[in-house]
């Protein structure tokens, strides 16, 4: 190994131990799942390393002369690749494809919510074997999209395009809702659940726990406390689901959840008809890996707790969030509470292969993009970034348009070959035993 990925290697270890290291002394068993998932892949492996990029912003990579005291304070998804994007069904009850997994958002620069976007693509692109100059095309159009979407919500909205919804979407964006469509709330209670003397429980087994009578206790003073947060529209559709049914424990949830407790509450639903019970989650909420790198105190202060902060951040950004979104504290630690949606889909970039399809999608994304970064600013119900965040961006934008797209096109391109070769780093040390603590 040269100097350079030595001291590289190094660097690594420190980001990743001092982001994961005290939740790896709690479960190094869950981290070395997690890690096996990242190895897997450099996609993976970027997907699960967002400590490092953000590291990097303060690096070699951190030079942005798009940056002011405004567009520095935007509020941001904090992990925006391309696999965060998926279907929800909103508060108004209509499905639409939009950004998710609001875990790592916070307030931050809005730069990097694109570059870390951009990156992605270009990993993506890599995988599927495109040459630099497509998918500097394809990032391109993602930036495009972005600034004339924002450009228009900035001069009042009127050309602005808006959610993606069946009402509007084409070619795979449009397949994916209507998928989304197809799914019943019967069919998620059927694979999670069983009846057993005419009432329904949660099926056990393959992460699926258990618990105690004094775990459950605290589960259920916790919901408690949580439905004091849920907007009053959520209240008044739920005549009977305060009833909780079933709670269970839940492990080994999603890459970026490693080591974190879960838990799935069974709950009547709006009716006694079995069909219509709901499931929601309670997880563990975390420090996002971006506000390590954010100084500022204002934001710091305006959350309670982390769960806290990831659902006002859902609903900052994401227009009608889901109605049973929320939080809570247990033990102390903040919660996060959200509904297991039936009808969530995610875009799966393997049916996505050709440029022009590829093209088409990413266009759709920029939008999306541009509507999220537009939301949470002085027109909304939060007060952390109290100016227009569109006239912001558009303002130092379009002093150099052209600038700024080739910004972003290079910024994919440098950056995908550092997460590659940052990929077989963390490789090499994960399989030789150089990652501590597992």
């Amino acid at each position: 190994m040269t100097d350079l990925a030595e001291k590289r290697s190094a660097f690594i270890i420190d980001v990743l131990t001092e982001e994961f290291g005290a939740s790896m002394a709690i479960d190094p068993a869950a981290f070395r799942r997690k890690f096996r998932k990242m190895a897997a892949s450099p996609f993976a492996f970027y997907r699960g390393s967002a400590a490092l990029f953000y590291a990097d912003q303060r690096g070699d990579f951190g030079s942005d002369r798009f940056l002011d005291d405004r567009t520095s304070r935007v509020w941001i998804h904090g992990d925006l690749h391309a696999e965060n994007f998926g279907t929800y069904m909103n508060a108004s009850g209509q499905l639409v494809f939009n950004v998710n997994d609001f875990d790592e958002a916070y307030v931050g620069p809005f730069t990097w919510d694109l570059k870390r976007f951009a990156a992605s693509v270009a990993l993506l692109g890599y995988a599927k074997a495109l040459s630099d100059r497509v998918i500097g095309e394809l990032v391109t159009g993602f930036a495009r999209s972005y600034l004339a979407e924002l450009r228009a919500i900035a001069a009042g909205g009127d050309d602005a395009i808006g959610s993606i919804t069946l009402d509007n979407a084409d070619g795979v964006l449009r397949r994916v809702l209507q998928q989304a469509r197809l799914n019943t709330r019967v069919d998620l209670l059927a694979a999670q659940t069983t009846i057993d003397n005419y009432e329904r429980r949660f099926s056990l087994g393959d992460g699926v726990h258990e618990i105690d009578d004094a775990t459950r206790e605290k589960v259920c003073a916790a919901f408690a406390d949580y439905l004091h947060t849920l907007p009053d529209s959520t209240t008044r559709m739920r005549p009977v689901a305060a009833g909780i049914k079933d709670v269970v424990l839940r492990k080994g949830v999603g890459i970026g959840s490693a080591g974190l407790p879960s838990y799935n509450l069974l709950l009547e639903g709006h009716t006694q008809a079995l069909e219509n019970d709901v499931v929601i989650y309670m997880k563990q909420a975390q420090v996002p890996a971006v506000a390590r790198y954010v100084d500022d105190e204002r934001v710091r202060s305006y959350f309670r707790h982390q769960g806290h902060r990831t659902a006002e951040s859902q609903r900052a950004l994401q227009a009608h969030a889901d109605p049973w979104l929320g939080f809570t504290e247990l033990d102390g630690v903040g919660q996060l509470v959200a509904e297991v949606s039936p009808y969530a889909a995610d875009l799966d970039w393997a049916d996505v292969n050709e440029p022009e399809e590829l093209a088409g999608v990413l266009a759709d994304l920029g939008r999306a993009v541009a509507r999220m970064h537009s939301v949470a600013d002085d027109e909304s119900s939060h007060d952390l970034v109290d100016y227009s965040t569109e006239e912001a961006i558009v303002a130092v934008v379009d002093a150099e348009p052209e600038a700024f797209v080739d910004y972003l096109v290079d910024f994919g391109h440098r950056y995908g070959i550092r997460a590659r070769e940052d990929h077989q780093l963390f490789v090499d040390l994960f399989r030789n035993g150089r990652l501590p603590g597992i």
